[in-house]
């Protein structure tokens, strides 16, 4: 007997995270559907043999349709708007994104009995930690409105899970970075904040200089320090959480970094060695809503999961990054 091949629904599967999970998948031999608005998403990132529906995640008659049309084993949720300086500005915009229209999306999932959720969360729901090293468990101080609307489903998913048989992997980033190792995908934006895409795009030429957001921080250098994660191994932490899902069904809130913290100047230096060639940089004032220093505890996720990281050098990580913004220049 042909064994039933698990299908996922994406959301956001035309962004940057999002359609590295979708490439991964399909690779493995799963079945992907992804919703997406393309407000943000593009589709030139969507794989040929994915399906694909241009809806709004809100959208409760199109969410309903395609759910009592399919049979799908779980949900991934990476739809949503990710810029920290963007929701300072425009607060009720990612309250509505992120929280609201997501919430009546999962609603509809739940009434159709779709009730396995892995939710694409952030570290940022830590604001400033007094730990060098944040465990899931540290106290969750958000700093900017984006930070509080992931919080806020988080939240809201924690809820359910007490009040239905709703079963979720919570996913809190660290800072993600680099590109598909085959240039299938990578990150597409006109308006990145990620610092390792502009010094990328200060390789390839696009952009004249970096700016350093802050140089007076309480850091080694004055510089925030990020704990980077490799976007491939990213994907593979989505692959492995979907199968505990499925065999343990057991909610959890996990972790997704390292465990190593690099500061602004040790990514730029780490750029100049592998290029051996100076990147021009200014420094400007601190950004409102970013933190010193973010590095994740990963212990709790490695025990349970039993995950290892095959992609974490930071060189790796500006490599791919770096190759694939020379793409970019050619064909997008």
């Amino acid at each position: 007997m042909k064994k039933r091949v698990n299908h996922i629904l994406v959301t956001g599967g035309a962004g940057y995270i999002g359609s590295h999970v979708v490439n991964l998948l399909l690779d493995k031999g799963y079945k992907v559907t992804i919703i997406d608005n393309l407000i943000t998403g593009n589709k030139k990132l969507i794989p040929k043999k994915a399906k694909l529906k241009i809806c709004d995640i809100a959208d409760k008659y199109s969410v309903s349709e395609l759910l009592k049309n399919n049979n799908f084993d779980a949900v991934m949720h990476f739809a949503g708007m990710i810029r920290v300086d963007e929701s300072v500005k425009y607060p009720k915009k990612y309250y509505n994104y992120n929280y609201h229209k997501a919430k009546i999306f999962l609603e509809t999932c739940f009434k159709y009995n779709l009730k396995k959720v892995i939710f694409s969360s952030t570290a940022a729901v830590y604001g400033n930690p007094k730990n060098n090293f944040v465990t899931e468990s540290s106290p969750l101080k958000p700093l900017n409105p984006y930070a509080n609307s992931k919080l806020k489903l988080e939240r809201f998913l924690i809820k359910k899970n007490k009040s239905k048989k709703i079963k979720f992997i919570i996913l809190r980033y660290f800072n993600v970075a680099g590109a598909d190792f085959k240039m299938r995908t990578g990150l597409i934006s006109k308006f990145s904040t990620h610092l390792i895409k502009k010094i990328s795009e200060v390789v390839v030429g696009k952009r004249k200089n970096l700016v350093i957001y802050g140089n007076d921080y309480d850091t080694k250098d004055g510089t925030p320090i990020r704990d980077y994660i490799h976007v491939s191994d990213l994907a593979y932490i989505h692959l492995k959480s979907f199968k505990y899902l499925i065999t343990k069904k057991k909610s959890h809130i996990f972790n997704c970094g390292y465990g190593v913290g690099y500061s602004v100047k040790d990514v730029v230096e780490c750029c100049n060695k592998l290029y051996k060639k100076k990147l021009i940089f200014k420094f400007g004032p601190r950004r409102k809503g970013d933190s010193k220093m973010l590095v994740a505890n990963t212990r709790k996720f490695m025990k349970i999961i039993k995950w290892r990281p095959k992609f974490n050098k930071l060189n790796i990580i500006l490599e791919t990054s770096i190759k694939w913004e020379k793409k970019l220049s050619k064909n997008y």
